[in-house]
């Protein structure tokens, strides 16, 4: 396993100036969120790639800023709009390959599709990210139809191995699941996580201001993905200034630690 933080977490600051205050303060592992289509350039991913090896970061997932437009772009009837939703997500695989990243993490769509057709369209999506070496990762979000360990289970057992999973904790608690069962239902498939505590004062605290219990957590983990990427993702909202998200970083780092391997070897 290794810990990193999105860039997310300091959302609205702009992408590259977000990194560049990770890696000052010692991140090494990074999940970089795009939040436009500038920022699929050519230019700005090698731009972006150049301020990673300066500081030698590694950014191991993407996550797109079109996650809302998934329901209507690849799971409608009309196959037009899958083609071209397809055809753009090229970027965000061409953009990856520049900087790195293997991980695309991807919402889905939200509830009312049957199986078939849902394994039907994210496979597409698969096939279309194993041409540029990525793993597309679904992930459990609350008001989508990966919302449930039962649901998340079902797809990995009719995909198999064309299948990749993110689990992410904050939204287990907000869609009233234990983050626990979803790594029974995910097993193997189990790549990539978003983490935070949670408690009675949010589902998205940073470490430590929760009850989440991390370490039971992590161990159980350890046993079925071994070499999955912890990812703290806070909402700008729930910490203050900047040391306190590194804070949160150099503590999840810790507890990581004993499970696995390091960013660099």
């Amino acid at each position: 396993m290794v810990a990193g933080v999105s860039t997310a977490c300091l959302y609205p600051k702009p992408l590259k100036e977000s990194l560049y205050d990770l890696a000052v303060n010692g991140v090494e592992c990074t999940e970089i969120f795009i939040n436009t289509h500038s920022e699929l350039k050519k230019s700005f991913a090698e731009s972006t790639a150049h301020l990673l090896k300066r500081f030698d970061v590694k950014c191991v997932s993407v996550h797109p800023f079109t996650s809302e437009m998934e329901t209507m772009m690849l799971f409608s009837e009309y196959e037009r709009r899958a083609d071209d939703m397809l055809e753009y997500y090229r970027n965000y695989f061409d953009f990856m390959n520049t900087v790195g990243a293997e991980v695309f993490v991807f919402h889905g769509g939200k509830a009312g599709r049957n199986m078939e057709f849902y394994c039907e369209r994210y496979n597409r999506l698969w096939r279309l990210g194993k041409e540029y070496g990525v793993k597309v990762a679904l992930e459990n979000v609350s008001r989508c139809q990966s919302s449930s360990p039962s649901f998340i289970r079902d797809v990995y057992s009719m995909l198999g191995s064309e299948f990749a999973f993110v689990l992410d904790t904050k939204q287990a608690v907000r869609a009233g699941e234990n983050p626990f069962s979803f790594i029974d239902s995910a097993g193997k498939s189990l790549i990539h996580v978003h983490i935070s505590d949670s408690g009675e004062f949010g589902d998205c605290l940073p470490v430590g201001r929760g009850r989440f219990k991390f370490r039971d957590f992590l161990k159980k983990l350890s046993k079925s993905s071994p070499d999955c990427n912890i990812i703290l993702e806070l909402y700008r909202s729930s910490f203050g200034a900047i040391s306190e998200l590194i804070s949160s970083y150099n503590a999840l780092e810790k507890m990581v630690e004993p499970y696995g391997r390091r960013v660099k070897t």
